[in-house]
């Protein structure tokens, strides 16, 4: 079964001071054992990419940055102008969850086409939607 890397779940794998990197890092080492069995898009690598060099010295984030490019068990799935139509489509339909951002719209717009129902994530909002996620560690 295939996991949705969201931002927090690359920044809870990248830092070890993180609370929750060790089981971020049991969840992801778990599925990333299989070959395109971890999915990202190029939108939640834009914010990764941000605040992972914020955040770490850069050393340390260019290392992590590139083994993810570098991983053969991550796909990272591009935001078409179709799946960017779609996420505005949700931005609509949830004005009642204005602090949804636009990545997180864009993300379960991919997962749902992808049959992806789990996320490696801390954002409840991925369970506010109701459109089936899980969000993972548990």
């Amino acid at each position: 079964m295939r996991l949705f890397l969201d931002t927090w779940g690359w920044l809870a794998l990248a830092d070890r001071n993180d609370a929750k990197h060790g089981p971020a890092a049991d969840c992801y080492r778990e599925r990333s054992r299989l070959r395109r069995h971890v999915v990202t898009s190029n939108f939640v690598l834009d914010e990764l990419l941000t605040l992972l060099f914020l955040r770490l010295p850069f050393a340390e984030a260019a290392r992590f940055a590139n083994a993810i490019f570098a991983s053969p068990a991550v796909t990272t799935e591009l935001v078409t102008p179709e799946r960017f139509k779609a996420a505005m489509a949700l931005r609509l339909r949830f004005a009642d969850k204005p602090r949804i951002s636009f990545t997180d719209l864009t993300s379960m717009v991919i997962m749902k086409e992808l049959g992806i129902s789990e996320v490696l994530t801390a954002d409840s909002h991925f369970v506010q939607v109701g459109m089936g996620f899980h969000i993972l560690p548990g």
